[in-house]
């Protein structure tokens, strides 16, 4: 098998292509890699709530400790940015997490972190790749787990506590848990669904427990996947603001009193509002090619610069990591902000946004009002389409070709290929069509003033792509 890392690790299904077999070769190629780049290098190892996580995370570290690399391994199932800060504060050269974050339960996964908290860049990442075997080169039903913990090979650490004390420093916790609000959380089954609950004695909790199935629900904060929270905050007309965070918890999204979808882009604009006009903080804001034409216009206000980047986490990362950026963020629901680290965490930017309230005694509704009266209002949408490979690549090589014009009565006036292919209409109205870099679909997105815009757009653009 020709094992590929995407834009945020290798996936693949469980037992099919995610195997302890192949796990095993992907770590051989990390210990290689690791071992040319240190003389005595540590990695520490999590995993998130999927099935076989603990199974996979052990094979990380059989291998690891096999060719003589320190290990340290998460106690329990952890987010993604409870390993990223785990790596910052025990010093490891690596990260390694056993996650498919928002994907499917059928799926499992590989991410590879920096030393310096973040997502592995894309030339390291490939270095790896290109070193992965054919064959596996460990018997690793010969390693012994137990000799490995008791001889210090392996040691285990408690990330979620020691990201539950970073929290507790860096937070008012009584002031929100005492203030005129009341909060909801929603951890879709994932990793981050102890977080809230040891935090906060008074948040409604929904879907904090473990079901590696996820109920059938794929673990990704859009609305379609959140009705339940979203009609629980519209029934009880006592919940002022729920947090919801994808499988592995680096992902938010946000529903107001009313049980209203707060999408990425609104957040990114909450978070940039906040910093800036709050906080009174500068620095770059760099963001994703799907993201809002609305952060441009924000910054813009602010005296802010912007940055777009190519999708994938990876690449505002690098940037986070050489410039003074105030908010990072993507389309997917991914943000980070310097004062943290350079890594998305839903759960850290929910809290910011409830920190935010409480200290203004604002709704989030009246927070976004304030933005709109900056940006102008408006509505975005992404709809992924599972075709088939041969259908995908017909319709990419039409976009590379420049065959679409028109989108039914949307003219396009002007396009960029940064990352798949934008097409405005206006300053602010646009489409995207681009192949998911994680997932087998073609997704397509747009952006208008008002939804019923979008929902059309989007329409036309199907008609269009999938005319024979």
């Amino acid at each position: 098998m020709n094992i590929k890392f995407g834009t945020d690790g290798w996936r693949a299904v469980i037992a099919k292509d995610f195997t302890v077999e192949n796990v095993a070769k992907v770590t051989s190629a990390v210990s290689k890699w690791l071992l040319n780049k240190h003389s005595s290098p540590s990695v520490l190892i999590g995993y998130d709530c999927r099935f076989g996580g603990e199974l996979f995370a052990e094979t990380v570290a059989k291998v690891l400790a096999v060719n003589e690399i320190k290990v340290f391994i998460s106690k329990s199932f952890v987010s993604t940015p409870m390993l990223s800060l785990g790596v910052l504060k025990t010093k490891a050269n690596f990260g390694i997490v056993i996650t498919a974050s928002h994907n499917p339960p059928s799926d499992n996964g590989y991410k590879l972190k920096g030393h310096y908290g973040g997502p592995l860049l894309e030339n390291e990442v490939k270095e790896i790749e290109a070193m992965i075997p054919e064959e596996n080169e460990i018997l690793i039903d010969s390693v012994n787990w137990n000799e490995l913990v008791s001889s210090k090979k392996v040691v285990y650490v408690d990330l979620e506590t020691l990201y539950i004390n970073h929290v507790t420093e860096h937070f008012d916790i009584k002031k929100i848990q005492n203030s005129k609000f009341n909060f909801a959380f929603d951890a879709m089954y994932g990793s981050g669904q102890n977080v809230i609950k040891r935090l906060f004695s008074n948040v409604k909790n929904i879907h904090c427990e473990l079901n590696p199935t996820f109920k059938g629900i794929a673990p990704e904060p859009l609305h379609k996947n959140l009705q339940e929270f979203s009609k629980l905050i519209e029934r009880s007309n006592k919940i002022d603001c729920g947090l919801a965070v994808d499988g592995d918890a680096d992902r938010i999204a946000m529903y107001d009193s009313k049980g209203n979808y707060i999408d990425s882009h609104h957040i990114i604009l909450i978070i940039i509002h906040y910093l800036s006009a709050y906080k009174k903080l500068k620095g770059k804001v760099v963001t994703g090619f799907s993201s809002t034409v609305k952060i441009e216009k924000l910054a813009s206000h602010y005296g802010l610069e912007v940055e777009r980047v190519k999708i994938g986490f990876k690449d505002i990362c690098k940037i986070m990591l050489t410039e003074d950026v105030l908010v990072g963020g993507e389309e997917s629901g991914g943000i980070a902000i310097n004062s943290h680290m350079p890594e998305r965490d839903g759960i850290w930017m929910g809290l910011i946004i409830w920190q935010f309230m409480v200290e203004t005694g604002k709704s989030l509704s009246k927070i976004i009002q304030e933005i709109y009266k900056i940006t102008g209002e408006f509505a975005f949408e992404r709809i992924d389409l599972k075709i088939d490979e041969h259908t995908k690549k017909v319709i990419i090589e039409k976009c590379k070709n420049g065959e679409f014009k028109s989108f039914g009565k949307f003219k396009v006036k002007k396009t960029d290929n940064l990352d798949g292919f934008k097409y405005y209409f206006s300053k602010n109205e646009w489409l995207m069509i681009r192949p998911s870099g994680t997932e087998p679909v073609l997704r397509i997105y747009s952006e208008a003033k008002t939804k019923d815009i979008v929902n059309e757009i989007l329409q036309n653009c199907k008609n269009t792509i999938f005319k024979t």
